[in-house]
């Protein structure tokens, strides 16, 4: 960001000049305070008026002096002085860089089985009693594992026609 003759930098809010060595107000939220981002506000009603843009849960005005011209002078010829980032990546035998810190990421999580791709979705008293009033029969209890199968076969064709005809609702003609 490059400073005009008498001002450092503008408020992010309504752009008025904010002065070297001169009181300033930042946001305490760290993604507003981030290099690329860097919000600074003339006054603690500009912050305020950020918030409409970005709601923050829990944030405050942080009152902040501006670097005087020599001290801003400094930072960007140490700026301009650092080698700029190449796109290739370092090899792999090169040192990491103490600028950048490295990332480390979790690793990622063991992909969980479905909860519903083997429970039960016949009801056993309901099935057993429709089999006995038809026939007498009896039925037993290792019947409603495969009839659930089926029945999941029979919604996953449903839902797959639903899909196909744009919509996100299974309906009674998708189980012909």
């Amino acid at each position: 960001m490059e400073a005009g003759a008498d001002r450092w930098r503008r408020c992010s809010s309504c752009k008025a000049p904010l002065a070297f060595d001169a009181q300033y107000w930042a946001c305490n939220v760290s993604t507003c305070n981030r290099g690329r981002t860097a919000l600074t506000f003339c006054s603690v009603s500009c912050w305020d008026a950020h918030l409409a843009v970005v709601p923050h849960r829990e944030s405050w005005a942080v009152e902040r002096r501006a670097p005087t011209r020599a001290q801003w002078e400094r930072e960007q010829a140490a700026e301009s002085a650092a080698p700029a980032p190449s796109a290739a990546p370092p090899a792999a035998s090169a040192a990491p860089s103490s600028a950048a810190p490295r990332r480390i990421l979790p690793p990622p999580a063991p992909a969980r089985p479905d909860p519903h791709a083997r429970e039960v979705l016949i009801v056993a008293s309901k099935l057993k009693a429709y089999v006995r009033a038809r026939s007498g029969m009896n039925t037993s209890d290792r019947c409603v594992e495969p009839l659930s199968d089926a029945v999941r076969e029979l919604a996953d064709r449903a839902i797959g026609k639903a899909r196909a005809e744009g919509r996100k609702t299974v309906l009674d003609r998708d189980f012909e």
